[in-house]
């Protein structure tokens, strides 16, 4: 696996306890390992049975996690934002962006776009202290929003910039000046945050097409929606340049079973991981049994096991 993993998949398949898993998993083999949990459900608390918040926090040996407050990094954000340009704009008109920035900070995807700067954050300054970074996703619609948020930001960034550009030089028609200089463009903060910001979308980008430090694992259930559903998912990703190499089908039922219910859910189970296996060949598949009991703290390294069997030193 490659040091920056990403758990995505359908809403109830277990993707916190695989990812949870996985890190310990890695977290055993030596590897420094940070879980970082950016579904508003935060279940990797429940697993780890310990407050993990928005700093780093030490679980186990090997082992830190962080939940990344959606609405905590929107607010930041905005207020980030706010003392950047009341820096160079009139008190007058600061209270009228003010406002704005106000509501957009509760308009869709303004927490996208703040879990994914803080996502960028956490794999640009944390990527020098750790082996590992594994990342717990919220439900496939919110994952796949938050990965197509560098290339359609990316555009509005280029627009504004743009526009920016042009204000400034109209400006700049009015001014006794060098009108062949262009350093007033070096000079105004507000071209720099949005380089800044294009800056960050762009290592984003990078880091998210290239198969040599990213993995996106797909987790699905043998039942016909999360399978449907992952097709999808994947679909969408290919067209990112997104790569997706891994599944792992969570909750596969004993072989024995006597019961005529649960006789029935094995016969179902065996035909969708068939049709998994042959649609998703070029794919590689880890299966994960269906549990005793709820995993936890105390037998989170059951499950952890499977990973070992199915990746070896990979």
């Amino acid at each position: 696996m490659n040091k920056i993993v990403f758990f995505g998949g359908k809403g109830g398949v277990g993707k916190t306890s695989c990812s949870a898993a996985f890190a310990a998993y890695t977290a055993k083999q030596g590897k420094k390992t940070l879980i970082v949990s950016t579904d508003p459900a935060h279940s990797i608390s429940d697993i780890f049975e310990m407050p993990i918040g928005m700093d780093t926090t030490h679980i186990r040996d090997n082992l830190d996690g962080i939940e990344i407050d959606a609405e905590h990094e929107s607010e930041k954000y905005i207020e980030g934002v706010k003392r950047s340009l009341g820096k160079v704009i009139s008190p007058i008109i600061m209270e009228e962006i003010n406002r704005q920035l106000d509501a957009s900070s509760i308009s869709p995807g303004t927490h996208e776009a703040a879990v994914f700067d803080k996502m960028i954050e956490i794999i640009v300054e944390k990527s020098g202290d750790y082996d590992q970074i594994v990342f717990d996703t919220a439900p496939t619609g919110h994952t796949i929003r938050l990965f197509s948020l560098p290339e359609l930001l990316g555009v509005w960034i280029d627009s504004l910039l743009a526009k920016r550009e042009r204000a400034l030089e109209v400006s700049q028609m009015t001014k006794s000046v060098d009108r062949g200089s262009k350093d007033y463009l070096d000079h105004d903060p507000i071209l720099k945050i949005l380089n800044r910001r294009k800056t960050n979308m762009e290592k984003a980008r990078e880091i998210m097409i290239d198969d040599k430090k990213l993995d996106f694992i797909f987790v699905l259930n043998a039942e016909k929606l999360p399978i449907e559903e992952t097709k999808k998912a994947i679909d969408i990703l290919k067209k990112y340049d997104m790569p997706v190499r891994d599944l792992v089908i969570n909750r596969i039922l004993p072989d024995k079973m006597t019961d005529d219910f649960w006789k029935s859910k094995k016969e179902d189970e065996v035909k969708y991981v068939a049709e998994i296996e042959g649609f998703f060949s070029d794919k590689s598949i880890i299966k994960l049994p269906l549990l005793p009991k709820d995993m936890r703290a105390h037998n989170i390294d059951d499950m952890a096991a499977y990973f070992e069997d199915a990746l070896g030193e990979k």
